[in-house]
Order: structure tokens, then C-alpha cells, then sequence
């Protein structure tokens, strides 16, 4: 049996790390967020404070709850602080070579019981499981973006990851108030092996005209009743993020319903990425 988390490490402080962080103190585990530098660590946590603040304000959280939590998290630069972690979830940059030098150092900073789970929304799990001496120990915890407010929890199983760890990671999943969803360790896992391909083809049948992406979101919208049409959602998500999800599983799977349109190319190299830096399909520089 797996030892009980009680102390949680997250490796990165960004967009998915800071919520991650926020959601588990939320839960009430002592949490341990490390960033590269005291500078990036200062914006990490800040953004947290905002999150939190937010929350009181929309009457989803009370002050007391709120200053709980934020006492719970403790900042550090160095991986050394995650010396105690029962469970160390990296949240950093999409690059394969990235991760498994983080993995490879978790393995030497971590305490030999600890899991070691990747937030990852499209590489291969098992890639950073065989840079440890753990891959037992080793899975995917897919958290959905914004991390406090969705209660969706991809736990990815290698063919390596024990039963233990799989029941650990459930549980984890359960305490944190999320819908936990298991999946193996396949390119896309659930969530984007579905939504990828839909968007992709919504920018294709843009790009030929079918109808204009004021229609498109309309009609995904009310048709279906999604909370946001293509358009917006690819938007929200970041056009770069989506050719990269794209491009890391097609390379895996040759699979032609991941092949990014001509479109979706041009606006990356042109720097049209969404809502992050207020040019995509939509214009939000004046919001």
C-alpha cells in the first residue's frame, strides 16, 4: 500500500502549477512549489493570492479558508525542498527533454516512497517514468486549465505504474474534490485525443469557407450546447498550445486527423495566439 500524501511538491509556478498548488492547499495538503527563480516563484504565488482573493469574493471561499490555504504553501527555488513530499507533480514546459531531466533530479530529491507524476496534456508518461529508478511510482495527473474551477482529473497509467499507485492517485483525485477518469498512456490521452481533432477540423472548414467563425461558435453553441464554440475555445486554450498538443501526437501516431491545418501555422508564426497575448481568431486587445 502506498504511504498516505500529506505533503505535496510542484515543480513550476506558472499558469498550471499555480493553480495546481492552490487546489491541493485548498484540500488541505501542506504544498511545496518551486520555481527556478525568486522572481518567477514572486509572480507564481501572487498569482495564486489573486486566485484565492477572487474566490472570496465570489462568495465561493471565506476569508478564513482563504488565509488557511495560502499559510499551507510554501515557495522554494531549489528541488531539495521536496526532501519530505509524498507526491511531487511537475508543471513545467512542454518539452519532452525538459521533463526528464526534471524527473531524473525529483528521483535523487524525492524520498524513495514518493510519487512522481507529470502534468503533462500530451507526452508520453512512460519517457519520463524510465529517466527514475521508480517507474512504478511514476504516472500522469492531467489537471484541466483553470485548475480550481474544473473538476476533471486525467490519472494516465504507464504500463509500469502499480495498482498502489494508481489507488493513491485516486484518492489524491477524490480529496481534492476532482472527477477522477483513468486512461493508458496513449498519445492525447481522453480529453485532447477527442478535442483536438474538432478543432482542427473547425480551423480547416474555416479556412475553406464553409461559414465565418462568429457562425461556427454559434452553432457549436446553441446546436450543442457547448459552453464555448470552436473559435473561442481555441482561442482561450492558446493556438500555440493546440499546434503543439497536435504536432507531439501526430509525430507519435502519424494519425492524419492530427495534421494542423496551413492556418493554424501562419497564426503561430504571425504571433496570433489567443487570448494570452490578445490576438487570435478574435481581437482582445481592447478588453
Amino acid at each position: 500500500m502506498a504511504q498516505p500524501i500529506t505533503r505535496v511538491g510542484i515543480v513550476g509556478c506558472g499558469l498550471m502549477g499555480s493553480g495546481i498548488a492552490e487546489v491541493c492547499a485548498r484540500a488541505g495538503y501542506t504544498v511545496i512549489v518551486r520555481e527556478v527563480s525568486r522572481e518567477q516563484l514572486a509572480a507564481g504565488l501572487a498569482r495564486i493570492d489573486g486566485s484565492l482573493d477572487r474566490a472570496v469574493a465570489r462568495g465561493k471561499l471565506a476569508a478564513a479558508e482563504r488565509d488557511a490555504a495560502r499559510s499551507r504553501i510554501i515557495g522554494a527555488t531549489d528541488l531539495s525542498a521536496f526532501a519530505d513530499c509524498d507526491l511531487v507533480v511537475e508543471a513545467v514546459a512542454e518539452n519532452l527533454e525538459l521533463k526528464r531531466r526534471v524527473f531524473a533530479e525529483l528521483d535523487a530529491a524525492a524520498p524513495r516512497h514518493a510519487l512522481l507524476a507529470s502534468n503533462t496534456s500530451s507526452l508520453a508518461i512512460i519517457e519520463m517514468a524510465a529517466a527514475t529508478d521508480r517507474p512504478a511510482q511514476v504516472l500522469g495527473l492531467h489537471f484541466m486549465q483553470p485548475v480550481p474551477v474544473m473538476p476533471l482529473l486525467e490519472i494516465v497509467r504507464t504500463f509500469l505504474t502499480s495498482d498502489e499507485t494508481l489507488e493513491a492517485a485516486q484518492a489524491f483525485a477524490a480529496r481534492l474534490g476532482k472527477t477522477s477518469v483513468v486512461c493508458k498512456d496513449s498519445p492525447g490521452f481522453i480529453v485532447n485525443r477527442l478535442l483536438i481533432p474538432y478543432l482542427l477540423h473547425a480551423i480547416d472548414a474555416l479556412e475553406k469557407g464553409i461559414a465565418t467563425k462568429e457562425d461556427f461558435d454559434a452553432a457549436i453553441k446553441l446546436g450543442l450546447n457547448h459552453p464555448m464554440g470552436p473559435f473561442t475555445l481555441l482561442d482561450y486554450i492558446g493556438l500555440d498550445t493546440i499546434l503543439f498538443i497536435a504536432d507531439a501526437v501526430f509525430d507519435e501516431t502519424k494519425d492524419a486527423r492530427f495534421a494542423a491545418p496551413p492556418l493554424l501555422r501562419r497564426m503561430v508564426s504571425a504571433g496570433y495566439l489567443g487570448r494570452k497575448n490578445g490576438r487570435g481568431f478574435y481581437d482582445y486587445t481592447s478588453q
